[in-house]
């Protein structure tokens, strides 16, 4: 029988996200506006999202845009209202994995906050901001699968979406394997349960939504219990832009800060999420661990004051 809290084995949090907090940037040629600007100028905050990241951004029932990056957006927003004093419209554009940077340095979108993990090379076209929460890869497969070692890879169909940190991963530690692409993620779910592919590589976090969101979710299981990579979680935004980034930084440090110290609000978002009637359930254990890496963050950075 599937139990919930097996999640705390299959998807623990690392203290390791303090090594990606403090990101440095590489030069591209600046827009002659800058982010806060246009901004200012448009009174529009264009930020870039998914639809089927659950938890981070995902499309509800209603087809309306939710999750925990999505309520992100919204602070963020709400900070720039009042630092640029006017009303600021938040308008959501969906894209794909592969389309989030393309769609940073052509300005198309302001920020992409969903489920971006950093890395190094993308770390190279865009600025990351502080991270809050963290993730790894781990594959979603069927109950009875014997899949979960690097060696019992070899030669199987791991389904990934391209330009992910899933998909270097399993080149990384199984370079026989034998990816199959898919646009998104319903798609991967969908060939995984028709049998058209042996596992579906995810973010751990991500693959555990699915799966508590399916009525037959004991006919599937996450492996292996210590996910094959580890990265943090992540906005982007357009390089060159610091002071846009700073009121970025801001808003998800002072979120993690006020929710450590209790704020109702922040509780009520974080609780949206991963609560015990969220979108995806977390334990105690996991939780108090969720706490501990937000105190790392915060202690990067000096207290954020109130009413900035």
């Amino acid at each position: 029988m599937y139990q919930k809290n097996s999640f705390a084995k299959r998807f623990p949090w690392s203290v390791a996200i303090l090594s990606l907090m403090l990101v440095g940037a590489v030069s591209h040629p600046a827009s002659a506006e800058t982010v806060m600007a246009k901004i200012k100028r448009t009174g529009v905050l264009t930020a870039g999202t998914s639809k089927d990241a659950i938890p981070f951004a995902y499309t509800n029932n209603k087809g309306q845009p939710v999750g925990y990056s999505v309520e992100m957006l919204v602070l963020i927003k709400e900070q720039l209202e009042k630092e640029l004093g006017k009303k600021i419209q938040l308008k959501l554009v969906n894209l794909s994995s592969a389309e989030r940077i393309p769609n940073i340095l052509q300005r198309q979108v302001d920020i992409v906050c969903d489920a971006s993990s950093f890395t190094w090379e993308r770390d190279k076209q865009v600025d990351f901001s502080v991270s809050y929460a963290v993730t790894g890869t781990q594959m979603l497969v069927k109950k009875d699968s014997s899949l979960g070692t690097k060696e019992s890879l070899l030669g199987k169909r791991i389904g990934v979406l391209p330009q992910t940190t899933n998909e270097k991963a399993i080149r990384r530690v199984q370079p026989k394997a034998q990816l199959v692409y898919f646009k998104n993620r319903n798609e991967g779910y969908i060939a995984l349960q028709q049998g058209k592919i042996d596992a579906f590589a995810s973010d751990g976090i991500l693959a555990e939504g699915w799966l508590q969101s399916q009525k037959n979710h004991d006919a599937f299981k996450i492996v292996p219990d210590r996910p094959f990579s580890r990265e943090g979680i992540a906005c982007m935004v357009p390089e060159n832009n610091s002071k846009f980034l700073d009121s970025v930084n801001y808003s998800l440090i002072a979120f993690m800060q006020g929710f450590i110290n209790g704020n109702s609000r922040n509780v009520t978002i974080f609780d949206r999420s991963f609560g015990s009637q969220g979108t995806i359930f977390i334990n105690q254990d996991l939780r108090d661990l969720a706490i501990e890496t937000m105190q790392l963050v915060i202690e990067s950075r000096e207290e954020a004051p109130t009413g900035k």
